[in-house]
């Protein structure tokens, strides 16, 4: 790019930081796969709270993060070539997984077990003796680096050059594209929930959430290609924030009357053919849209100007992804003696989490070597 878009590395920082709140919600109540659960998922008003801000997040967050990746990934290629970009793309996604693979996630996963009593030490020898893979948040690293090659292989395989390679803008897609992108990405959707349900993993990826990464991935490349991010309107974007604001309600209606009639009402949602699995693969991308496009304009027209704050953050935001899963567990953990309302711990320990973390972030970016990778 002519110049640094600072907007796109706060996205950035802010995805990170929601990650956080995500694994923290889940910690005190919300549905999901986290190492450390203080308050199983119930029909607790909180819980539902907690699960409905997952839900949404799941809806467009992970996605998000594909998207500005896709932003970046031809433009590095091109000035890189093909030797150096994945050179560049298994150390800068490579190592960090294998490092949470062999440390990170045993750790975690040990802090958990030892506070239950059954030891640390034993839990970390059995994981490595049974040779465990816990990839943790780090399946994104896993499923970006598969997508940077695929995307180095397509380039190949139909002989694009790299070399003198021009942007060519174009106007940002009509309306009647975001459709059939958002009707397309839930029908592959539900396709893929066929085979591989919701919270099942193939390899450490849950495939049953793949059709939007991969789309928006795509997109991303699209829009840096094409400069639509920076063609994007507020009129352009208003039919999917009626979407959004039309469509959202519909989720937490259709929890509510399958947990009335299920006690299991949360797998019918994850695949199979059923309304409620139609519906929530519906329900993703029509919210999705609207949402990314209100987080791109926002933070493009009101927070694209230099700050030493935000470069500071944005400089540790891939650091504090990596390392987020013990410190936010540690945390939880200290204060799980506290006798506070889950909606209070959520606040609390998510806040306490993020900033151990840009903090804890500091030391990796300074040292040498290190601060090449993160």
């Amino acid at each position: 790019m002519p110049q640094r878009n600072f907007y796109i590395d706060r996205l950035r920082s802010a995805m990170t930081m929601l990650v956080i709140f995500h694994h923290t919600a889940i910690t005190y109540g919300a549905m999901g796969g986290w190492f450390y659960h203080e308050r199983k998922a119930s029909g607790a008003p909180s819980s539902l709270l907690l699960t409905l801000f997952c839900a949404t997040n799941q809806a467009y967050f992970m996605g998000f993060f594909f998207l500005l990746a896709g932003v970046f990934t031809p433009g590095s290629l091109e000035r890189k070539g093909y030797r150096r970009f994945i050179t560049d793309r298994f150390l800068r996604l490579g190592l960090p997984l294998l490092a949470f693979i062999l440390i990170l996630g045993p750790v975690t996963a040990a802090m958990v077990t030892a506070a239950r009593g059954d030891g640390f030490w034993p839990t970390i020898v059995f994981l490595w003796q049974h040779k465990s893979i816990i990839n943790g948040p780090l399946w994104f690293a896993q499923a970006l680096l598969i997508f940077s090659l695929a995307y180095c292989g397509w380039r190949a395989a139909f002989e694009l050059p790299l070399a003198g390679t021009q942007r060519t803008p174009k106007p940002v897609p009509a309306y009647r594209w975001w459709l059939i992108s958002a009707l397309g990405t839930a029908a592959a959707a539900l396709a893929i929930r066929q085979f591989v349900p919701v919270g099942e993993n193939i390899f450490g990826l849950q495939l049953g959430y793949f059709a939007g990464y991969i789309f928006l991935f795509a997109a991303g490349i699209a829009a840096w290609r094409h400069d639509w991010l920076r063609q994007l309107t507020w009129k352009q974007a208003r039919p999917w924030i009626i979407f959004l604001i039309l469509v959202w309600p519909c989720l937490p209606i259709a929890l509510a009357v399958a947990s009335a009639h299920s006690s299991n009402s949360g797998k019918s949602f994850s695949g199979s053919l059923s309304s409620t699995a139609i519906l929530y693969s519906l329900w993703e991308p029509f919210v999705a849209w609207g949402i990314i496009a209100i987080w791109l304009l926002v933070f493009r027209d009101r927070m694209n100007e230099p700050s030493p704050f935000w470069n500071w953050l944005n400089r540790r935001a891939y650091a504090v992804y990596i390392i987020h899963p013990p410190i936010l567990v540690g945390i939880a953990l200290l204060l799980r003696g506290w006798a506070a309302p889950a909606l209070l711990k959520f606040g609390v320990t998510g806040s306490l989490a993020c900033a151990a973390c840009w903090l804890a972030s500091d030391p990796f970016v300074r040292l040498p070597g290190v601060r090449s990778i993160v």
